[in-house]
Order: C-alpha cells, then sequence, then structure tokens
C-alpha cells in the first residue's frame, strides 16, 4: 500500500491569516512547524493501518515549506514547483494506492480559513460543469481519472464538509473551526496531531486502487477579479473569454483540464498590477 499525500497550508492547524503561510513571514517559519506535525501525524497513522510506504508532495505556493529534517523517516517528500500534475503530482504512477489532501481549504467564493482556489484573490470562483470546484474537488477528478481514491481530507470544518461532496467516503479531520476567512477556533498541535493520525489509520483500508474515471470532458469556467485577467489568459489555446471577467475551456481529460487550469493561474499572476491587482 503506497499512500500520496498531497499537503497544502492554509488548512494546517494553527493557520489563520495570510502571514502565517507566505514564506519569509517570521508568521510563516513558526507555522512550519505546526504544517510538518499534521504531515507527520498522517504518516504515522497511514503507517499504522498498515501503509509500506508514503509519498509527501509539497503542495503549498513555492513547495518548499515542509520541514524536511523533522519529517516522519518513514516518509518520502517531492518538494519544489513545476511538477506535471502541481498538486497531486505523483497520482499517475501504478504503484500509488490513495491519495490524502493534507491542509487544505475551501474554494475562491466560499466561506472558509484563507478561502481561494489556487490565485489567493485574483480568482473570484471556478466550476467545473457549473459545480464550484475547490482545489480538492479539481485535484479530486484528476485522482479519479487514474483510479486513485481519496482517503484522507484534513483542514477546516468547512473544507471537511466539501470533501463530503467530491470524496463521500473519506475519512475528514477538522483541526480547526472557521469564524471568518482569517480567523479561526484552533485546536493545539497535541490535539490535532492524534486526531489526524487515527483518521489516517481508518483512512488506510480505503487505499485500493479503483476502474479508472475516463470518458468524460470538462467544461471549466474561471472567473476573474478584473477585467484584464480574463482577457490576459484568452491568449491560452483553447481558452475563451465568455464574459467581461469571465474565461471559459473544454478538456477531454482531467489531466489536460488541471494542466490547462494551472496555465490560466499562471497567466494571470503574471498579469497583476502591484496596487491594482
Amino acid at each position: 500500500m503506497r499512500i500520496l499525500i498531497s499537503a497544502d497550508m492554509e488548512g494546517a492547524t494553527g493557520v489563520t491569516w495570510p502571514a502565517d503561510c507566505e514564506p519569509g513571514n517570521p508568521a510563516w517559519q513558526r507555522c512550519r512547524s505546526m504544517f510538518t506535525s499534521d504531515v507527520n501525524a498522517a504518516i504515522a497513522g497511514f503507517f499504522d493501518g498498515g501503509a509500506t510506504s508514503v509519498l509527501v508532495n509539497e503542495a503549498h505556493a513555492t513547495m518548499r515549506n515542509l520541514l524536511l529534517e523533522d519529517l516522519d523517516p518513514r516518509g518520502e517528500m517531492l518538494t519544489g514547483r513545476h511538477k506535471d500534475l502541481t498538486m497531486v503530482e505523483g497520482v499517475q504512477h501504478r504503484d500509488v494506492t490513495g491519495v490524502a489532501f493534507v491542509g487544505y481549504h475551501t474554494g475562491a467564493g466560499a466561506e472558509g480559513v484563507l478561502a481561494h482556489t489556487y490565485l489567493a484573490n485574483s480568482i473570484t470562483g471556478v466550476w467545473v460543469d457549473g459545480v464550484a470546484a475547490s482545489e480538492g474537488y479539481l485535484n479530486s477528478l484528476v485522482a479519479a481519472e487514474f483510479g486513485v481514491p481519496v482517503t484522507l481530507v484534513t483542514g477546516d470544518d468547512l473544507t471537511c464538509k466539501d470533501a463530503q461532496g467530491y470524496a463521500p467516503g473519506a475519512v475528514t479531520a477538522t483541526v480547526k473551526d472557521c469564524v471568518t476567512r482569517y480567523a479561526a477556533v484552533c485546536r493545539p498541535p497535541a490535539v490535532t496531531s492524534k486526531l489526524i493520525r487515527e483518521a489516517a489509520k481508518q483512512a488506510a483500508v480505503l487505499a485500493v486502487r479503483e476502474e479508472p474515471v475516463t470518458g468524460r470532458t470538462f467544461e471549466v469556467a474561471v472567473d476573474f477579479d478584473a477585467s484584464h485577467l480574463a482577457a490576459a489568459v484568452a491568449a491560452v489555446p483553447t481558452v475563451r473569454r465568455t464574459d467581461v471577467r469571465r474565461v471559459a475551456f473544454t478538456a477531454d481529460t482531467a489531466f489536460a483540464m488541471i494542466r490547462t487550469f494551472k496555465t490560466v493561474t499562471t497567466v494571470a499572476a503574471a498579469a497583476v498590477e502591484v496596487n491594482y491587482g
């Protein structure tokens, strides 16, 4: 049993505002240890449940946030950017039997601690076939195409509720309760570590490869907070501008969908001006 952990930071224990997860900030440095604690708890729990190996894919921002020197030595870590499948890189390998979303958050335009989809503020909404899409939902579609079930989701209470929509069979672990986008009732690492470890142990039994979900297309719509961003990303092949601040594209596979979406966000991020967005 080989588990892939996709590790994001906004949904980690104690993280409640941008400085907590923006690389270089003193608060980020402090929160890295709590982020690593969450991941270590998941690693331990999966091994408790019978896993033979665990690969952690660093999935937040620069993808260089976890403290490798403090990682559970039974795990391996894929760190760094520009990966084919970004947040779920590794899921395409046939030896992976289950994926866990650790430290996840809700999507753009939704309630939730640090809610967003890829870009913190520029994207105000993402939909796949008319369904509002968080990063968890997008990544679950990619995992399903490779026959890998989502077994565990950790984050705030609204993130765990969101997971019920795209991975109803997954085990969830709530590490904090959302009060506002920048405030939460947080449980200390000593508590959340035990919670995540037990959840991961339960989730291990779900790590059984499934029949890949193929043969569907994906119609993706993305809303931006400014018109020039929609104009900029419309230069991406297959992407069309459908309204002043909205673009859309169609993909024949989830693999193509997530790669096109990543391209859209990369172009949009490059088009943002410092003061005006």
